[in-house]
């Protein structure tokens, strides 16, 4: 796990850029405590190391 400190954003381009899975902005959001996927202000994160297993989409409908 490491910590990062933004100015603003969301979740998912974090995810996205971090753990290479932008569905994976839940778990960040879980870590975090936030209920809210956009970010005002500086916030500092931690972000949980990516989980190939823990997409975060939406479930297959088929």
């Amino acid at each position: 796990m490491r910590t990062i400190t933004v100015i603003g954003g969301n979740l998912f381009r974090i995810a996205a850029d971090y753990l290479r899975d932008a569905t994976q902005a839940t778990r960040i959001a879980e870590v975090n405590g936030l209920s809210d996927f956009v970010l005002s202000g500086q916030v500092t994160l931690r972000i949980p190391n990516a989980d190939p297993s823990a997409a975060g989409g939406v479930p297959d409908q088929s």
